[in-house]
């Protein structure tokens, strides 16, 4: 009768070690991500627009931030105390083109407006809480 080899259970050969530790890790990363977010411990708020910050206009009861890429305009209102729902209003208009607005009521922050501005003049305008400010055309 013939012995039946039966296979080393006792270590796992290394190309199947480093897997298992390199998913361990990926593991453990992702999970401190979820926990801890991507803007953990950043005190400003992270934009929603994209593009290089251009422009911030200080007002009463909030301020309006502009942004710009090579080709698009964007604009959007943060409240300068952070709370209830409150009426928010952001509306952004190149030259010779249909102003975007949105409205609504928000607590912290409208959602962005984004125009195709690519060498056009802009101008923009802002609310929170009935209180607000306006551009005249810039970024020209």
């Amino acid at each position: 009768m013939r012995a039946v080899r039966r296979p080393s259970t006792s270590r796992p050969p290394s190309a199947v070690r480093r897997l298992s530790a390199y998913l361990l890790a990926l593991c453990v990363a992702a999970g401190l991500l979820v926990v801890a977010g991507p803007g953990a411990g950043s005190a400003g708020a992270v934009s929603v627009c994209t593009g290089r910050p251009v422009r911030t206009v200080g007002f009463a009861t909030g301020e309006l931030r502009l942004y710009r890429t090579r080709s698009y305009a964007c604009a959007v209102v943060v409240a300068k105390n952070p709370g209830p729902a409150r009426p928010m209003s952001v509306s952004l208009q190149p030259r010779g083109g249909r102003a975007a607005v949105s409205a609504g009521r928000f607590g912290r922050q409208t959602a962005p407006v984004t125009v195709h501005a690519l060498h056009r003049c802009v101008r923009a305008a802002a609310t929170v809480s009935g209180r607000g400010t306006g551009t005249g055309w810039i970024l020209c």
